[in-house]
């Protein structure tokens, strides 16, 4: 069951998320990119959310699986600028491109987790830390769109008559993600002609981007849709059970994070509502890094057919625990696509 949502010319672009490899057993974790990925695919996904940060294995490693494993789905590869340079991090979009004839999306960091920038002695605030994300941007952007050579002078890199080689085919350009949830995010994303990436707020709240059509937006979401609420819930809440560990180590992660997404969340009521199907449940335990929506096809489909007509265009699901969890999701999204048409 595939997912193709298309109205008034709007293309909505669906990603999964690849599971993370401190999540996993060292000898399974191979098997389940691979996995994650052709499910992914046959379900008529756009591509995949690929992680980095200090704890996990490297995201351009875990994304040739995701080639290797596929024909069409496209890793979304979470960079770090800290961790390379930009002409490196270009060289791999090309060189992935002169292998294997594919498209990639690129989900540009500014920040990460205190602990590791901390560990990599890096100060930087976070704002700054946005203008740095945004010139390493535009010189991947500058070497990646033609065969001239790029020369860039700013505050956090310069570069001089840089020229990429093997160049990059304009069909396999990288669509550019970037986090909206702060001033400076959307800034950054306004000036890269990237697409900014929220944690939706609760249904009735999220609207700040309703009418702006000088920016696509998307949001990150995970998704529990069934027949039955109750059928929706009981699946939600013994995939995602109450976890005083987990709920621990949330509140010591916010004291020291930056993050303007991590706060906004966290600044939110936990509690679930049979009235909503917006639960914060598995982020306040610290179980994974979004909100969910759980409840009916219909019930759950309303809430994805109501950011549609905000203007979000591109939805970043969670891990799917499962292929069939995937034909669920299509359900709901069919009908948001019902509602919306």
């Amino acid at each position: 069951m595939g997912v193709d949502v298309t109205m008034d010319r709007q293309k909505i672009e669906i990603f999964s998320t690849c599971p993370q490899s401190k999540d996993v057993p060292q000898a399974d974790y191979l098997q389940q990119i691979a996995d994650i990925s052709r499910w992914s695919e046959d379900a008529g996904y756009r591509g995949m959310l690929v992680y980095t940060d200090n704890g996990l294995v490297d995201p351009w490693l875990v994304s040739q699986i995701v080639l290797q494993s596929t024909k069409e789905l496209a890793p979304l590869i979470a960079i770090q600028p800290i961790y390379m340079h930009p002409y490196t991090a270009a060289k791999m979009v090309a060189s992935y491109a002169f292998l294997h004839e594919r498209r990639m999306y690129l989900n540009m960091l500014a920040g990460g987790f205190k602990n590791d920038l901390i560990a990599l002695n890096d100060e930087t605030p976070h704002d700054d830390r946005y203008l740095r994300t945004t010139e390493y941007t535009q010189i991947m952007k500058a070497l990646l769109s033609g065969p001239e050579p790029v020369s860039f002078e700013g505050k956090y890199y310069k570069v001089a008559n840089l020229k990429m080689t093997p160049p990059l085919p304009a069909d396999l350009y990288p669509g550019i993600l970037i986090s909206g949830s702060s001033d400076a995010g959307l800034a950054a994303a306004r000036e890269l002609g990237a697409t900014a990436v929220r944690y939706p707020k609760p249904p009735g709240e999220e609207d700040e981007f309703a009418g702006d059509p000088n920016l696509d937006v998307g949001i990150r979401v995970g998704i529990i849709a069934r027949e039955s609420s109750e059928e929706a819930w009981r699946v939600g809440l013994e995939r995602f059970p109450e976890d005083r560990k987990g709920q621990i180590t949330h509140k010591l992660a916010m004291k020291v994070s930056d993050s303007q997404w991590h706060k906004q969340l966290s600044e939110l009521s936990a509690e679930r509502s049979e009235d909503s199907p917006y639960w914060l449940g598995p982020f306040q335990n610290y179980r994974t890094f979004c909100p969910y929506l759980v409840g009916t096809y219909d019930r759950v489909g309303e809430e994805l057919a109501n950011y549609i007509q905000m203007g979000y265009t591109t939805f970043i699901l969670d891990i799917p625990a499962s292929k069939e969890e995937l034909d669920h999701t299509a359900i709901a999204f069919e009908r948001a696509t019902t509602q919306v048409a």
